[in-house]
């Protein structure tokens, strides 16, 4: 199915890169702005450690809880205060790390600030590659989005409906982010099928930081070799050209999309992020842009742990509108 206005799949631009230049847009530490790629790595993980660590000594959390059988099925869930979890809003977090590294364990970059004003946050673990298929992270991220909702029932959508028509309902519901892969993974729960999972979470919104949301330039570069996708594997897994050909829509309240992109990131990682943002529109979603100036596609996601940074101040915008 086409989209109009849409250029067709041999069209699409990544197609007209050399290998050697197919290669260098989707290493996003290549594109690092004040720093080396070696250092920058490091960087992203001390601050990412040092985060964690800090959220565990200061918050209220219930860490390694399984939402699956599996051994890396767990997940982290962090409180403000002492307010009880019926009557929060969660923020679950989907690691970056091209599904081959990172860990919820040095993940937790948004706890301080979304906790410090009222905001549950839930960070979750997947099985990266190559011990976990990209199949099995999908079903993986499903399965914990349905856990939580299970777990706090008040935010679901049927028992909410009466609570959305007051001005007490707050920014009850749940909240997704991704970073890098794990944009990708929060974007495919648009298309995850609930009823199999005998849910309906109540998706309020999307935070997609710098995403990848078109699977198949990847099969061509070294980040394939330990996913080992194949075509066939990347289309079946690229939300954007399954939401070019379903136009799907939520079957709850509406849920706000807001698609960013560093200003720093590859030119690949900027058109992959406002092609699917037009996809979203075209699709009926309310759904926003914006590229966050000055930032490259480490510091976009480390200064997450900043009250004042620009897209914490979004984020919490969109999840308490009363701010």
């Amino acid at each position: 199915m086409e989209v109009p206005g849409r250029a067709t799949r041999a069209e699409a631009p990544w197609k007209q890169l050399s290998a050697e230049e197919l290669e260098n847009q989707y290493c996003p530490s290549r594109w690092v702005i004040r720093r080396g790629a070696e250092e920058t790595l490091k960087m992203y993980s001390h601050l990412g450690d040092k985060a964690t660590k800090n959220a565990r000594a200061t918050r209220k959390s219930l860490l390694h809880v399984p939402y699956g059988d599996g051994e890396g099925e767990k997940l982290d869930i962090y409180f403000p205060g002492e307010v009880a979890a019926e009557g929060l809003p969660f923020c679950l977090f989907l690691h970056g790390g091209y599904w081959q590294s990172g860990s919820k364990d040095m993940s937790a970059f948004m706890v301080e600030p979304l906790t410090a004003r009222g905001v549950a946050v839930v960070v979750v673990a997947y099985d990266i590659a190559p011990k976990g298929t990209l199949d099995q992270m999908i079903d993986q991220v499903t399965r914990s989005v349905a856990f939580v909702q299970r777990k706090y029932p008040c935010n679901e959508w049927v028992s909410l409906q009466i609570f959305l028509l007051s001005d007490n309902a707050g920014g009850r519901g749940l909240y997704l982010c991704g970073h890098s892969a794990g944009a990708h993974l929060a974007a495919m729960m648009l298309l995850a099928n609930w009823t199999k999972h005998g849910v309906t979470p109540n998706l309020k919104g999307l935070f997609l930081v710098s995403g990848i949301y078109d699977l198949e330039p990847l099969v061509h570069t070294t980040q394939n070799a330990p996913l080992l996708l194949t075509p066939a594997d990347a289309r079946r897994n690229s939300p954007q050209l399954l939401l070019e050909a379903a136009l799907t829509r939520p079957s709850g309240p509406a849920c706000r999309m807001l698609v960013t992109v560093g200003q720093h990131d590859s030119p690949e990682f900027h058109r992959q992020s406002r092609e699917f943002f037009q996809t979203l529109r075209r699709g009926g979603w309310d759904a926003s842009f914006e590229e966050i100036h000055d930032v490259d596609h480490f510091e976009i996601i480390w200064s997450l742990t900043q009250q004042d940074f620009v897209l914490t101040q979004m984020i919490l915008s969109t999840i308490l509108p009363e701010l």
